[in-house]
């Protein structure tokens, strides 16, 4: 846009050259975790992604391998842990170093891209997976302890939280938590999360349930009440928003098209999650057409400068101020927002 007579200031968003994509395994072979990362780079434009996963058992997954591809990943490597993110990072002799990270991970891959923060790019610092539930007495307990134990599935660390209005939703919960894990295949991992991370709180009312919940800033926030898009409006704080019993957490994490990526740890207080945009880099340009407005500008230039005792960019401005200045005849200080 032109800002002032011939001064042109513009933004390009430009994508990252490269990219290494972390595709977890291990307990989990989490295909779709390939489609988060490799395929939103792709759609941002990255020209090369580099994709990884652990072994299983010492060969390399088929169904992330083939995740990995038709995601469209440029190489595929089968490594995984701390390794593999210090060989995406740095590079090797076979694997050329990548200019970002992203990718969910254990604490040790989330804690090598935190230490490699800055000799790389990563998408965000991960922690255990968290869910957090508002519910008001329309909610279902059947339905909210089933969704509470789809996420401490994740792991004996994941926190599982409940927020409601009413005691009987809050009692019938728990009720229904300790009836379905003994019958869920991950229980042993789901009920160590439930037993050492999970909490239910009832509250007032939803405006205490929302300024709560806000001060959870948790990962995956579901809304189970009477009217569930007030959330929108009366929340901040979140990773993601699961809008009435028809969505649940388990469909962003799998099929629904929103990324699973996502901050963990509080950090929704000040970032969201992986999307096109974060494999780009905005960046500006400008240039000035105008003689006399360059020398106008140098002149302010100056004086600005040599407030903040820069003699040198002082200088430099000085220079535009003497070559052009007589270009800048008839020019007013209204043209320049009296500068």
């Amino acid at each position: 846009m032109e800002t002032l007579p011939g001064v042109f200031l513009g933004q390009r968003s430009i994508p990252i050259g490269a990219a290494g994509a972390y595709v977890p395994g291990g307990r989990y072979p989490l295909t779709a975790s390939a489609h988060m990362t490799v395929l939103t780079a792709k759609v941002a434009g990255v020209e090369r992604v580099a994709a990884t996963t652990p072994p299983d058992r010492g060969a390399p997954p088929p169904v992330s391998i083939a995740a990995m591809h038709l995601a469209g990943a440029d190489e595929i490597y089968v490594m995984g842990g701390v390794q593999a993110v210090a060989a995406l990072a740095l590079g090797t002799e076979t694997i050329d170093a990548v200019d970002m990270l992203a990718g969910p991970g254990n604490a040790y891959v989330a804690e090598a891209k935190r230490q490699l923060f800055g000799e790389v790019g990563i998408d965000l610092f991960a922690g255990p997976t968290e869910v957090l539930i508002v519910a008001d007495r329309t909610a279902d307990p059947f339905v909210v302890a089933t969704d509470l134990l789809s996420q401490a599935e994740h792991g004996p660390d994941s926190p599982v939280v409940l927020i409601t209005t009413s005691h009987e939703v809050a009692a019938r919960t728990v009720s229904w938590v300790e009836k379905l894990l003994p019958g869920l295949p991950t229980g042993e991992v789901a009920g160590r999360a439930w037993r050492d991370h999970g909490e239910v709180i009832v509250v007032p009312s939803l405006d205490a349930a929302y300024a709560l919940a806000d001060q959870y800033a948790s990962e995956h926030v579901q809304i189970l009440t009477a009217e569930p898009r007030e959330a929108l409006h009366r929340m901040r704080n979140y990773g993601a928003l699961f809008l009435g019993d028809k969505t649940c957490v388990a469909y962003g994490d799998k099929v629904i098209g929103t990324n699973h990526v996502l901050p963990t740890l509080g950090a929704a207080r000040y970032t969201g999650g992986l999307w096109v945009g974060k494999y780009l880099k905005t960046v500006t340009y400008q240039e000035i057409k105008d003689a006399g407005s360059s020398a106008r500008l140098g002149e302010i230039c100056g004086r600005a400068s040599r407030i903040e005792n820069f003699e040198g960019h002082a200088r430099s401005g000085d220079v535009r101020a003497a070559r052009y200045g007589s270009a800048r005849m008839g020019w007013t200080d209204h043209s320049f927002g009296q500068s």
